[in-house]
């Protein structure tokens, strides 16, 4: 075999490997956008309706901690949701462009079948996007596709990335892409995070958020 055979057959193995860890290397998935000024004054606790904010959020040395009981009471009187407690990040409401949620996130051992954060708006769908922490620690998108295992006890970094015009989302664990989905449709979005029981919860669902940023795309 000539030595040009042998500098294709070498770029050809580079190709596939820098292919390959393009994938799996960890990134700044926030390169190229504008980070917004978020206070107090845009996190909205939703809550069980007939409950103080206190008796299911805190907020301590920079972590939001969030927790609701699976026979806690919905946010509305007569409402048909399951109970919740959450984050709605406010004054950041958005139809169009690239948005970006990005927050340290942490779950307790035994929080299950519990959605801890949401793109929300969609058509006919109510969101876009739900992250989700079923049995034994693992992170999946709605109900199908696994996004990370063993995810209980420790911090994780959370990039969620949603191009409103193009109908399109990706997911960051850690820096890592971990996955791509077209969007639900729908004419108004904004994020929230915490914990929002789904039917087959757990009795008892935490989740803890600190270093939650909205960003938008610049330019």
């Amino acid at each position: 075999m000539g030595i040009l055979n042998h500098i294709a057959l070498i770029s050809a193995a580079f190709v596939i490997l820098q292919t390959r860890w393009s994938s799996s290397w960890p990134m700044d998935p926030t390169l190229g956008f504008l980070r917004l000024p978020l206070n107090k004054s845009n996190f909205h606790i939703q809550k069980p309706y007939d409950l103080k904010e206190s008796e299911r959020y805190s907020f301590k040395h920079g972590v939001h901690k969030m927790w609701v009981y699976f026979t806690d009471k919905p946010l509305y009187r007569n409402s048909p949701t399951h109970p919740r407690t959450e984050i709605r990040i406010t004054g950041y409401d958005y139809s169009s462009g690239v948005w970006q949620f990005e927050g340290y996130g942490y779950v307790p051992c035994g929080t299950a079948n519990v959605t801890i954060m949401q793109v929300f708006g969609g058509s006919p769908h109510a969101t876009t996007f739900m992250l989700r922490v079923d049995q034994n620690g693992t992170l999946t998108y709605y109900r199908s596709a696994v996004l990370a295992s063993n995810m209980y006890d420790r911090w994780f970094r959370l990039n969620v990335i949603h191009d409103a015009n193009a109908s399109h989302l990706k997911v960051y664990i850690d820096g890592v892409l971990k996955f791509e989905a077209p969007g639900r449709g729908g004419t108004s979005h904004y994020f929230k995070c915490g914990v929002y029981s789904q039917p087959d919860g757990s009795y008892y669902m935490e989740s803890r958020w600190k270093g939650i940023k909205v960003l938008k795309k610049s330019g």
